[in-house]
């Protein structure tokens, strides 16, 4: 008899909180047979949306070749596999290769996007990070460190344009960080630290760039943090009454005349 077969679902977890996955998220864990997660980043509550049933698999120590080949084994065997990634799968999340290695087997897949920890970090700290005729950019980036960054995409070439900037997996560069966000954005700009957001205990550190690496030592974060700097850390008082023209009674668009 023909077994029916699945296509492999990539899906983001979000940043922790489990309620901060997407709905269709939520319903590809509940049909799960197969969670393959990773590890290290994933929290036990998110896999609580998944079927008591359903295997569970971390891959914290597994090399690329041993995760495709519990995919394949999975997706032959009839399962329906999530392979679930932390934040958004599109965002530091390896997910070019494993894709590359499904499409070389003629293995379908599907990615479920999920909430990334700069939004997170964001709604924790009620900003806005483009704000009109302030800064209309926003920069997700991280350090070169054991994994390089092209020479064109460095941390001062993107710091000049002054724009909101979130900065990945890059804590344990912090004073690297803060020398080059100084020299853009200047010592006394504010910044801030999420660690662990939307988790249990989440942190959110506001300070400034040049002490910026000194927060982070006295606070122990020196991992699952990201930084943030730019205009839209200011003080609203400094920044004034921003209104944008979408709701301005004088601009006129298509809905509203």
């Amino acid at each position: 008899m023909h077994t029916t077969q699945h296509p492999i679902l990539f899906c983001g977890a979000g940043p922790g909180d489990p309620e901060l996955i997407t709905v269709k998220g939520q319903r590809a864990l509940a049909a799960a047979d197969l969670v393959l997660y990773a590890g290290s980043l994933v929290p036990e509550a998110v896999l609580s949306w998944a079927p008591a049933a359903a295997q569970r698999v971390s891959s914290a120590d597994l090399d690329l070749e041993r995760i495709m080949d519990i995919l394949a084994e999975a997706y032959e065997a009839g399962r329906k596999v999530v392979r679930l990634h932390t934040g958004d799968p599109s965002l530091y999340g390896a997910i070019q290769e494993q894709m590359a290695a499904l499409r070389a087997r003629s293995i379908p897949y599907h990615v479920i996007p999920g909430v990334t920890a700069a939004f997170a970090a964001a709604a924790a700290l009620g900003i806005e990070y483009t704000i009109p005729e302030v800064t209309q950019t926003l920069i997700l980036t991280r350090m070169a460190g054991r994994t390089p960054v092209p020479a064109k995409e460095s941390l001062a070439a993107l710091a000049r344009h002054n724009a909101s900037l979130v900065i990945y997996l890059s804590m344990g560069l912090v004073a690297e960080a803060a020398a080059v966000l100084a020299e853009a954005y200047g010592a006394e700009a504010p910044c801030a630290i999420a660690c662990r957001v939307s988790h249990p205990e989440e942190k959110i550190l506001t300070t400034r760039i040049g002490d910026l690496a000194r927060t982070a030592r006295e606070n122990g974060i020196d991992r699952l943090a990201v930084i943030m700097v730019g205009p839209a850390l200011q003080d609203p008082a400094a920044l004034g009454m921003v209104r944008s023209r979408l709701y301005d009674k004088e601009f006129v668009h298509g809905y509203r005349g």
